[in-house]
């Protein structure tokens, strides 16, 4: 069994091996998880946007939870103005929270006091693997290792994602009848400079601009990737659109094993639910 996970409320302006003048001074909220025994691995998590991040409170935890005890040291943390990290969904910018990705990967290795050579994970959910794609040639430099990336249900194109998200307020009007040309509104609004509100989130300018341009490209170091989707029915299957990318990825030099197992959506059903099978195929794929 893994050890009790550590909480901690960590200033990265003040404990930071990078440089820290592009963030503010705000805590982030961090939960180490140890490992049980000498690290085989160390692993950080980058949680998924927005409303979507709450709704995987509990697989996190989960899956974190089940790799301790597999033997993998792991850090989950907040983004600047997210869940418990201090600050406003509207402080954040795309480049504040790669930053701040560069620094929890830092951060875990020296938490973890692990033996040199013990390999890196960065484990991205959602839009979050659109945060470890971008930041793991930066973690890689600096570490010396290309780290390995455990990718939940990635997200491809960052447009997609940031047009679901301002759909949600167009959903919204749309109950009162106003509904119509919401999201063409939101995109004027953040080209002008504006910040918009959606769902009770501020998004500013800078934060659509770094999603709506970054796509699922592969690190420039090669490494292992595990890629894991869940889908419903019988016999589950990777999205359509993965297969290409996946192809790009390999092409690229990477080992990346890829498939679906069944379980819900948990990061967007209406009551909080589980997908044990995904955390069992993450920890099966990350240990072998």
């Amino acid at each position: 069994m893994a050890a009790e996970p550590h909480f901690a409320s960590i200033d990265p302006e003040h404990d930071d091996p990078f440089d820290a003048t592009a963030r503010t001074d705000a805590a982030r909220f961090c939960i180490f998880h140890p490992a049980a025994g000498t690290p085989r691995g160390l692993v950080l998590h980058v949680h998924a946007f927005a409303e979507e991040m709450n709704k995987s409170r509990r697989m996190a935890a989960l899956q974190s939870s089940a790799l301790g005890a597999a033997g993998f040291a792991v850090l989950q943390f907040d983004l600047l103005g997210c869940g418990d990290s201090a600050g406003d969904f509207g402080d954040a910018t795309w480049q504040r929270w790669l930053a701040d990705v560069a620094w929890a990967a830092m951060h875990l290795r020296r938490r973890a006091s692990a033996p040199p050579g013990t390999p890196v994970w960065l484990w991205g959910h959602r839009v979050g693997a659109l945060l470890v794609a971008q930041a793991a040639d930066g973690i890689g430099a600096a570490t010396g290792a290309a780290p390995n990336l455990l990718l939940w249900q990635p997200t491809g194109i960052g447009k997609t994602a940031l047009q679901q998200f301002l759909r949600l307020k167009s959903a919204a009007e749309m109950l009162d009848g106003r509904g119509k040309g919401v999201v063409e509104t939101l995109k004027r609004e953040l080209a002008a400079g504006h910040t918009v509100e959606v769902a009770g989130y501020r998004l500013q300018p800078a934060l659509a601009a770094g999603l709506e341009a970054a796509t699922l490209d592969p690190p420039r170091q090669a490494a292992h990737a595990v890629w894991l989707e869940v889908a419903s029915g019988e016999v589950p299957e990777l999205m359509p659109a993965s297969h290409a990318t996946l192809q790009r990825w390999r092409a690229a030099g990477w080992t990346v094993d890829a498939s679906a197992v069944s379980g819900p959506a948990f990061w967007q059903t209406t009551e909080i639910e589980d997908a044990p099978a995904l955390v069992a195929a993450s920890t099966k794929s990350m240990s072998s």
